[in-house]
């Protein structure tokens, strides 16, 4: 293996941070467009939430927020676009991001459909395990649910087994999407040669990874304690710093 390679695919933890600052500076580079994309998915996040209200499945809301991150990387794709322009000297235009034309074709939404139904499976995870310590009672609603979290020891039992459970479910996405969509962007390859190789890349880059993976939880963290409205600039930051990472690993 080349030394250049073997650089790549050993990088220290503050690699992550550089990545941030290249998705930063992508994100001004003409910022109009990924602005745009980031109230987009402001726009689309408060019309779930609102419908899940409407429908009355609230108690679906915190799994719903937690598996936004599963399907993240297939939502930034147009944010890829954008730093792969800006790479090859493409003027970037919102149009080429949201019409966006991976050179793997259909494999990409492939990828996409899997990476929705992990959320879906997550989600229905989430209710057994409410339904496993807490039973047939009714969800006492977001008023209240603090409290019988924090209070009892059915909530303290609940949140112990859903982090557990949430934190393999969430690593497994990660390691599976967070190269595989760039990867099937820029390549012509398929969905799951794209996921396996994916979930090489991010265990032969262990710390790295982890450092990365810990800056998108707090970053979406802190866009959703804003109201969501955080997401407008925080989102097209993280995708476009997704995007170099899979360029310095790959």
């Amino acid at each position: 293996m080349p030394l250049a390679e073997q650089r790549r695919r050993h990088l220290p933890a503050g690699a992550a941070f550089g990545w941030l600052a290249e998705g930063w500076r992508d994100l001004w580079r003409n910022p109009l467009p990924s602005l745009l994309y980031g109230l987009a998915v402001f726009l689309l996040s408060v019309a779930v939430v609102w419908l899940l209200f409407r429908l009355e499945i609230d108690y679906i809301l915190f799994p719903a927020l937690a598996g936004f991150m599963v399907v993240g990387p297939l939502v930034a794709i147009g944010l890829y676009r954008k730093s792969q322009d800006l790479e090859e000297g493409v003027a970037p235009s919102l149009s080429r991001m949201v019409f966006v034309r991976a050179a793997s074709g259909s494999q990409v939404w492939f990828a996409g459909a899997i990476l929705c139904l992990l959320m879906l499976v997550w989600m229905r995870a989430a209710v057994i395990i409410y339904a496993l310590f807490v039973g047939l009672r009714p969800f006492p609603g977001l008023d209240h649910v603090v409290s019988m979290l924090l209070s009892t020891p059915e909530g303290l039992g609940m949140i112990a087994v859903g982090t557990v459970v949430g934190g393999l479910f969430a690593a497994f996405s990660f390691a599976i999407s967070t190269f595989a969509i760039p990867m099937l962007l820029a390549e012509r390859t398929d969905a799951f040669t794209a996921m396996g190789t994916s979930i090489s890349l991010v265990f032969r880059n262990l710390r790295v990874m982890l450092a990365w993976g810990f800056i998108v939880l707090a970053l979406t963290m802190l866009g959703i304690a804003t109201g969501l409205v955080g997401l407008i600039v925080i989102f097209p930051l993280l995708g476009h710093g997704t995007w170099h990472s899979y360029r310095a690993i790959r």
